[in-house]
């Protein structure tokens, strides 16, 4: 039987590849919850220190299976929006919360579901074939795993509202414009190697920082929110010898080695 989600380990970077080709890697309930552990392991795994999120074929994810969706329904059994507490809702906290770096390479299509776990990494690569589609609301449904939250974030509220909305495909160029990538490579083919290459440069730098870095973000509501927050980030990030070695290195004029501690 072919695993739904391919773990691959290079050094100190692990790449996450939603494994269901032939079907867009759409998920279903057993990649949601193999998904959803992995990134419970990698959470507490410290010699990770970056994650790639990629897709398996020419694209990235078509978002929720809806066939297995529509089977659930017809069959009566429950309610299949549980999905979303059971799976989506941890999935999402887990991407958002990592503490370290996750880059997702953005390849073809990415719909729904697809779009927002693309949005909760906090770098996005694209090509050329790179789109992506809100489509909740064509199947009568408001937006699950964290797009309410990350897309006012990336394109402002207006816009989050037009791209919910109205579910038009926002192509490659269009999603660099926007926010929606921050980076796009020339060709396809070049969207992985690109996005694990950052990822590899991620994971030799302060990881400790990186995730004082994410949860800062996270936090920044209003202006004591965001203060509160930093005051606490310093106070780790100046413990860490990471931040001891940097800053001798730059007193001495020396490139600092990070070892993520």
């Amino acid at each position: 039987m072919t695993e739904p989600l391919l773990v691959d380990r290079t050094d100190a970077v692990a790449t996450l590849t939603l494994n269901r080709p032939a079907a867009m890697n759409a998920l279903d309930v057993a990649l949601k919850e193999a998904l959803r552990d992995t990134l419970a392991e990698l959470a507490a795994d410290r010699s990770c220190r970056a994650v790639v999120l990629a897709g398996a074929g020419g694209s990235f994810s078509a978002g929720q299976d809806l066939r297995e969706h529509v089977n659930a329904l017809q069959a009566g059994a429950g309610n299949p929006l549980d999905t979303v507490q059971e799976h989506y809702n941890p999935i999402a906290s887990r991407l958002a919360s990592l503490p370290k770096p996750v880059v997702a390479a953005v390849r073809g299509m990415a719909a729904g579901a697809g779009a927002s776990l693309a949005f909760l990494a906090d770098i996005r690569i694209g090509g050329p074939s790179t789109s992506f589609l809100m489509a909740f609301a064509k199947v009568g449904l408001a937006a699950d795993t964290g797009a309410s939250w990350t897309l006012p974030r990336l394109v402002g509220h207006a816009k989050a509202v037009e791209l919910l909305m109205l579910a038009e495909p926002v192509r490659a160029e269009e999603a660099c414009r926007l926010g929606l990538l921050n980076r796009m490579t020339d060709d396809d083919d070049s969207v992985l190697p690109t996005a694990q290459e950052l990822a590899a440069r991620l994971a030799a730098g302060p990881t400790v920082a990186y995730g004082a870095i994410k949860r800062q973000l996270a936090a920044a509501g209003t202006l004591a929110d965001a203060l509160a927050a930093e005051a606490a980030a310093q106070a780790t990030c100046g413990g860490t010898t990471d931040h001891r070695a940097a800053t001798m290195a730059f007193v001495n004029k020396q490139k600092p080695v990070f070892e993520g501690r």
